[in-house]
């Protein structure tokens, strides 16, 4: 009989609360509000849009999401999904399908969880 181990896929997900705090200081709390929450927006589509691209096999729209995501996500502090982002681009470069399809679902779920975890954050302005 065959023994089935069942991997959780649970990850931390890394925020700099100092970058977050940076753009308080120099923006001030109403318009930092404004900007991060455009910018969760802006990382919502950008995420789509590269998911997207990875599933049709379209790997220069692979590379160009995704160094889109990983800048905007480190403008925010975001920086487990950047750095996942640089993965993803990366394998679509090298045009490895195997790692691409395995860093994409890597994206998707530690996009899914920064957006969220910065959106409920209560240090988000």
């Amino acid at each position: 009989m065959t023994k089935i181990a069942v991997l959780s896929m649970d990850e931390t997900v890394r925020i700099d609360v100092q970058r977050l705090e940076q753009i308080v200081r120099e923006l001030g709390e109403p318009a930092a509000g404004r900007i991060i929450g455009a910018a969760l927006e802006q990382l919502a589509l950008a995420l789509g849009r590269t998911v997207a691209a990875s599933q049709r096999g379209d790997l220069g729209v692979v590379v160009a999401n995704a160094d889109q995501l990983s800048r905007l996500a480190w403008q925010v502090g975001l920086v487990t999904l950047a750095g996942v982002a640089i993965d993803v681009g990366a394998c679509a470069e090298r045009q490895d399908d195997p790692a691409l399809a395995a860093t994409t679902r890597r994206l998707e779920r530690i996009g899914n969880r920064s957006l969220t975890q910065l959106w409920d954050s209560p240090e988000s302005p």
